[in-house]
């Protein structure tokens, strides 16, 4: 016991500081593969001892039940606005209030990018997080403290630092994501049907305010600090010294800011971040420009609801106008038509812009945009441009409606909508486009993760017919590849051998690159931890995949139809016959005295917290889910239990009160 609880210790303490690593001085020392094998360990040890488990271990940032609400924050200092402005001229006039009111020349400023995402604030009693709140009107937020959790670079304990940890620290921030994350996101979202996010901003408050955590978890949002509310038992007396005492502490800060003499070198700065926009690998649409000395800063005080020290310099916008000469559709993996804006090349922000996303048909028709029409373009939470609106006032009345086409525009087979759905698809499996995406997804570095595949290539694979399903990849000899175009022996022996390696692989490695609707590479590891076969998988009912965490009835329906379909599951049979070898590592419970047995908690637990009882129920073999159904074969019942338990007295569920509960850990030979 003794030799575990020190690796617990040491696991936690190697987790955190490669988050550290990771998140705040951008320098990581390990693989991802090595991080998650860290973590899956942790889980391991901590299943057999949840008496040592802590609500600031590395394996609680998911640990909340889905909530009902969102109950109300009042900050203890105002989370403030900030006034704008738009050129260079209103920057200067900013600096000579500045100069005239705290009788400065010149003003040392700070200034940093302005992050397009949702500010939220932070608060630390003792080193510990104890509540995270939204922005909300400056004097109320909202609690979501559980989804602030899922966000790794969120400390759940702060470091202790060499100017000692503070007593109590509010800290604020922007919670955004990146737009590598944001596009592949989208991408997905379209994919399934469902309405992209318009743009980071909307993406992060959409998900902070998911009632379900696990949800947010999955999104990939990260934190940058920038500003505190109340601190007790350190003080700072500039911005600089802030931005360098948040990381130490272990909140990471934007390192891209700069400790500016005078207004000159504040707009020198600004105007190289415009130029340097572009690259960012987030989207900012300014900077902001505050005094440095906090003590200046309580000087000039606050205006209404700003405050009078800082401003923010906003970027020019990333418009444009030109003609949208047509709508050409594209069809990905799942057979989801896209319209695309075939546009007059327009150059945006130093870039051509040629096409840009109209997403689906409704989005059409809701903008009101006809074929021929002048429109706006942006270049923003995207690597496609958007379309934002037309402009009706320059119509020659020979501008036409778009609708979209009732046949494919590569197989010709028929395109249906389907119900709730706001996307039209291609049905036809075979249909070359879908397959060539397919093809992609397969071998790309989430799936079978298979070097030396491009689009190119793909294409004279199935143009020569030597693919026509995936399968067909794991197939592929020298002979067939040498004959190909720009494809020499030595590039064929190289694709054969990440061919043969990618032969030995995980099982959620084949469920993600299947490319299942709906199913990611988180997703994908809850199905293969539940059904660790392919077998054991097929054979599950919608019943079964929903009592699953984290699965919802949609995609509960969405794998389930999947597996349905002759054609797929056929699939997964030629997948195995090609010689695909599928490890499953499974990490076999302390106890499987529970073993069969699916378990659901609802309502508060006076012993223990939710995560421990989990945990303990894990320990002894049991599956714990979310949901109640016909599968569920006991539900614990704490204080104030929700529905669940009324569903289980309707479909005569064994249901146990604490103390019950507490009678089967002790005893659970006799459940």
């Amino acid at each position: 016991m003794s030799s575990e609880r020190t690796e617990i210790e040491r696991l936690r303490a190697d987790i955190e500081r490669h988050n550290v690593l990771y998140h705040v001085h951008d320098r990581p020392e390990i693989s991802d593969a090595e991080y998650d094998a860290l973590f899956r360990r942790l889980i391991e040890l901590e299943a057999r001892h949840p008496d040592l488990v802590r609500p600031d271990s590395p394996t609680q940032r998911v640990g909340a039940a889905p909530a009902d609400g969102f109950s109300s924050v009042r900050h203890s200092v105002p989370m403030l606005s900030l006034a704008n402005a738009f050129d260079e001229d209103e920057l200067r006039e900013f600096d000579r209030r500045m100069r005239t009111l705290l009788e400065i020349d010149p003003i040392t400023y700070t200034v940093e990018p302005k992050l397009d995402g949702l500010s939220v604030e932070l608060v630390y009693e003792r080193g510990l997080l104890v509540r995270g709140s939204t922005r909300g009107d400056g004097r109320t937020g909202e609690d979501v403290t559980a989804n602030l959790r899922t966000v790794r670079s969120v400390p759940l304990r702060l470091h202790a630092a060499p100017r000692r940890t503070p007593v109590l620290l509010e800290v604020r921030g922007e919670v955004y994501i990146e737009t590598a994350d944001l596009k592949r996101l989208n991408a997905q979202r379209v994919e399934d049907g469902l309405a992209p996010f318009a743009n980071p901003r909307n993406l992060a408050a959409g998900s902070l305010r998911q009632l379900d955590p696990a949800v947010t978890a999955s999104r990939r949002l990260q934190f940058y600090g920038y500003d505190i509310g109340l601190m007790e038992g350190l003080t700072v007396s500039t911005q600089q010294e802030l931005l360098a005492i948040l990381p130490e502490l272990g909140l990471p800060v934007n390192p891209l800011q700069r400790l500016c003499e005078g207004i000159d070198e504040a707009i020198a700065w600004y105007h190289g971040m415009i130029e340097e926009r572009a690259a960012l690998p987030y989207e900012a649409d300014g900077v902001v420009v505050k005094v440095d000395d906090f003590t200046l800063r309580r000087k000039a005080g606050i205006v209404s609801r700003s405050p009078r020290w800082a401003i923010a310099a906003k970027f020019p916008a990333e418009r444009g106008v030109t003609r949208l000469t047509d709508i050409a559709i594209s069809v990905g993996r799942t057979g989801v038509l896209t319209p695309v804006a075939i546009l007059e090349p327009v150059r945006i922000a130093g870039v051509e812009i040629s096409s840009a996303t109209l997403h689906n048909e409704d989005e059409i028709e809701r903008k009101g945009i006809l074929v021929g029409d002048m429109v706006v373009v942006q270049r923003a939470g995207d690597v496609i441009p958007q379309v934002v609106a037309p402009l009706p006032e320059h119509r020659t009345g020979d501008e036409r409606a778009f609708s979209m086409p009732a046949r494919c525009p590569v197989c010709s087979s028929e395109v249906v909508r389907l119900e709730g759905e706001v996307a039209h698809r291609c049905l036809n499996a075979s249909c070359p486009a879908r397959v060539k995406q397919s093809i992609l997804h397969f071998v790309s570095k989430g799936g079978l993760d298979i070097d030396g595949f491009g689009p190119r290539l793909v294409d004279q694979l199935i143009e020569r017919g030597l693919v026509t399903t995936v399968a067909d990849i794991l197939r592929l000899d020298r002979d067939a590849l040498i004959e190909l175009d720009r494809l020499g022996a030595k590039s064929a022996d190289n694709l054969l051998g990440a061919i043969d390696r990618a032969k030995s692989t995980s099982f959620a490695r084949l469920l993600f690159a299947l490319g299942i609707p709906g199913v990611g590479s988180h997703l994908a590891e809850t199905l293969a931890a539940a059904f660790p076969t392919p077998r054991e998988l097929l054979a599950a009912s919608e019943d079964d995949l929903e009592a699953l965490p984290e699965i919802g009835p949609t995609t509960a329906q969405a794998v389930a139809e999947f597996f349905r379909g002759d054609e797929n599951r056929a699939l997964v049979d030629d997948l195995i016959a090609t010689g695909l070898v599928l490890e499953t590592p499974h990490t076999a419970p302390a106890s499987a005295v529970l073993a069969g047995t699916r378990f659901v908690l609802t309502g508060a637990l006076a012993s223990m917290t939710r995560p421990e009882a989990e945990a303990r129920l894990k320990a002894l073999g049991a599956t714990v889910s979310s949901s109640v159904s016909r599968n569920t074969t006991h539900v614990v019942v704490g204080e104030s239990p929700g529905s669940k338990a009324d569903k289980a007295r309707e479909l005569e569920i064994t249901i146990l009160d604490e103390p019950a509960f507490l009678a089967l850990l002790d005893d659970p030979g006799h459940a």
